[in-house]
């Protein structure tokens, strides 16, 4: 069994993969947009070359997105995503690279469970929390 986080964007879920894929790197399985789909005669013109689907993999994580109507668009809540950084060095980039143009929620640093732990929501809406496990 495996979870996948599925993130939804209020029309620039291809600008946030993009920097996801950049960050994380990995391979971007899948992409198509709205107008790709059939029926597009029903998609409003404004909102057609939104992502209707994105699959980012990066060894056995996986992220998925879309972007969602304005009427449907619900910024993230009660959840965050969370990565595992090998390294303290690697955490602190994933961190800082999430918070520019984010909301830092708690500061990248060392816990009585980590040497490396920080909370932030990036530039996208999304909640991340950087986690090292051991060094």
């Amino acid at each position: 069994m495996q979870f996948t986080p599925y993130l939804n964007f209020n029309g620039n879920c291809d600008e946030a993969f993009a920097f996801y894929h950049q960050l994380f790197g990995g391979e971007i399985l899948h992409r198509s947009t709205f107008a790709e789909s059939p029926g597009t005669e029903d998609i409003p013109e404004e909102f057609r070359n939104g992502i209707m689907h994105i699959h980012l993999q990066v060894g056995s994580f996986g992220l998925m997105g879309s972007d969602a109507p304005a009427n449907l668009f619900v910024p993230a809540q009660g959840l965050w995503v969370s990565v595992k950084a090998d390294t303290v060095e690697e955490g602190q980039r994933l961190f800082n690279a999430l918070a520019e143009g984010g909301r830092v929620t708690m500061p990248f640093e060392q816990t009585f469970w980590s040497p490396g732990f920080g909370m932030v929501t990036d530039r996208f809406g999304t909640p991340w929390m950087v986690n090292v496990y051991h060094e």
